[in-house]
């Protein structure tokens, strides 16, 4: 595979003016606050804040997870908030690639399976043996959840979610769960899907340190982007330390 340079200028997701209000009690909580960004096709973006910062709100909604309470949410020129139910269900299915802190990987299917159970349900996937290979588990597609690692299980997730062919990969904390040497080889793997292979790929993160590697970060603080910026010099993924 060769390597892609990072963004090509082509904008693949487009948030305008996204708030997002949830009731509690007597107390209404703003998630989200009149977000507006735009990121290219084949860019690596973090999206960084601390918790309760509104970024997995964020996340679930460009996931077609959530709906916002205003505001609109478009991939290429598609609006993703307009859609139906059934329209958001292929969404997610087709277009969207989830990877989260915890696998959520089928414990009684092997690894191998866990892939094949996301492609059967994909209009355009790509070859099973193909992608365990990418994701350096060709040696163990026929183990089960129990019998791997977290950083391995964390490889099942990402086969998973790559193995759909997804325009974006969307990863909530996915190295919250695992050691400092395991989430560097995940951060490794994550550059490789988005260099290799063409996915823009988006991680929500608490971690500034994992924003050096990004292309561009986008910082969060009480629903509200508060900086937004275009990293010039990235960081090598081995050289990143916490």
């Amino acid at each position: 595979m060769t390597m892609l340079q990072a963004g090509n200028g082509r904008t693949i997701l487009r948030c305008e003016h996204l708030s997002k209000s949830y009731q509690m009690g007597e107390i209404e909580v703003k998630a989200l606050q009149d977000t507006s960004f735009e990121i290219r096709e084949g860019e690596f973006v973090v999206i960084l804040g601390p918790s309760g910062s509104g970024k997995s709100t964020l996340l679930n909604i460009i996931g077609g997870m959530d709906l916002p309470t205003s505001g609109k949410v478009f991939l290429r020129d598609e609006e993703i908030t307009a859609y139906s139910e059934r329209e958001l269900t292929e969404y997610r299915r087709n277009k969207v690639g989830f990877v989260f802190q915890f696998y959520n990987i089928m414990a009684n299917l092997t690894a191998e399976e866990n892939v094949e159970l996301a492609t059967e349900i994909s209009k355009d996937p790509l070859p099973i043996g193909e992608i365990l290979e990418a994701v350096g588990l060709a040696d163990r597609r026929d183990h089960f959840p129990s019998q791997m690692s977290g950083g391995e299980q964390q490889r099942v997730s990402i086969a998973r979610a790559v193995a759909k062919n997804p325009e974006i990969l969307l990863c909530d904390e996915p190295t919250g769960a695992l050691d400092f040497n395991t989430g560097i080889a995940i951060l490794s793997l994550l550059h490789k899907v988005n260099r290799e292979m063409g996915k823009t790929v988006i991680v929500i993160t608490h971690n500034s340190d994992i924003a050096l590697m990004a292309d561009r970060v986008l910082r969060m603080r009480s629903g509200r982007i508060i900086d937004d910026h275009i990293n010039e010099n990235p960081v090598a993924v081995e050289d990143i330390k916490w």
